[in-house]
């Protein structure tokens, strides 16, 4: 690869000109995030233009019937450029990853799929003339040593879990590639991310999920973190919306790449339990702490986002008590049509 920053910017105006509709593709799009997004771009872009892809994971009956899908493997350079080539793709959202507790089990699978995957994507980005890349990072990039409290955009990375140290790498090489070929590649830390629609996929902060569905259903949960255990969190409305926020910013107002702090709310397991309590009075908690507690108090409490809020205008719009409302009224209400 010897391609130019000055030249990759002279290919992308190029192939700009001939381009007046956006081409996505979405790797990870059977993820919890990813499957949420694709319904959100295919709405905004149309079904079409927007080409949802996965590893092994069957998607939704959603994802699956409202545009295209295809299988690839980010770890295998030739399936992604198969579907760059073969659906005209100019924007890549990089959904695909292993989570931080799946990561643990593996950490060689969490390296290959988040790093390797990663790294084809660029090189691609780059072969193709993409116009913008989009890869999350997470708070798992923090560790110990940062501050606990107001996390700042600028800090101390020294992550103790694999898919921690897989997102500090991925945070460098993107702002390498962004310094050294002028490619536009963009991504915040996610928080913890609440959805409604899609289960979590082995992240340290799967509770904050999974205790809404046994709450609905058994009336009781058993917590595998400490009730004083306290995590920035976002809803995935939120999410969703930051994530697009993000890639329609300015490029000219955005100092930072692939790294913004993003939050929306923090709270304790036990915080959640009684929010949720106000809706399921019966609903009880109890609090049995396994690995996964001492991987979440690596990780910080609250965050400073300001960055993000004023570089491209971020401002979420669910707090803890609207979230857990929505929560429990959209699940309550699957659960008595069909159940879980």
């Amino acid at each position: 690869m010897n391609t130019t920053r000055q030249e990759y910017h002279k290919e992308i105006e190029s192939s700009m000109s001939q381009k007046t509709m956006k081409r996505i593709l979405i790797t990870g799009a059977a993820g919890q995030i990813g499957s949420e997004l694709t319904m959100a771009l295919r709405e905004k872009y149309g079904n079409d233009n927007v080409v949802a892809t996965g590893r092994k994971t069957k998607p939704s009956e959603t994802v699956l019937n409202s545009g295209p899908f295809e299988y690839i493997d980010v770890t295998k350079k030739e399936t992604i450029e198969e579907m760059i080539e073969k659906y005209d793709i100019d924007t890549i959202y990089n959904m695909a990853a292993i989570l931080s507790a799946v990561g643990e089990d593996h950490p060689q699978l969490c390296w290959n799929v988040n790093m390797n995957g990663l790294y084809n994507i660029l090189d691609l980005a780059i072969e193709h003339q993409l116009t913008r890349i989009f890869v999350p990072s997470s708070i798992a990039v923090f560790g110990p040593e940062t501050p606990k409290q107001n996390t700042p955009q600028e800090t101390v990375l020294k992550p103790t879990t694999m898919y921690g140290v897989t997102k500090v790498s991925g945070e460098l090489l993107g702002d390498y590639y962004a310094k050294k070929y002028g490619i536009d590649i963009r991504g915040m830390r996610y928080p913890g991310i609440i959805s409604n629609e899609t289960l979590p996929g082995g992240g340290t902060t799967d509770y904050a999920v999974e205790i809404f569905y046994e709450a609905i259903k058994n009336k009781k949960y058993t917590c595998f973190v400490k009730k004083d255990t306290m995590l920035p969190m976002m809803y995935m409305p939120d999410c969703i919306k930051a994530t697009i926020d993000l890639m329609e910013a300015d490029p000219s107002k955005l100092k930072h790449h692939c790294d913004f702090n993003v939050t929306a709310m923090s709270f304790s397991a036990e915080d959640l339990a009684h929010e949720i309590k106000k809706h399921i009075p019966e609903f009880k908690c109890e609090y049995k702490p396994d690995f996964r507690q001492k991987i979440a108090e690596s990780w910080p409490q609250t965050i400073d986002d300001s960055a993000a809020q004023k570089e491209w205008g971020w401002n979420p719009d669910f707090d803890l008590a609207k979230m857990t409302e929505d929560m429990v009224n959209v699940l309550s209400q699957r659960y008595e049509s069909k159940g879980f």
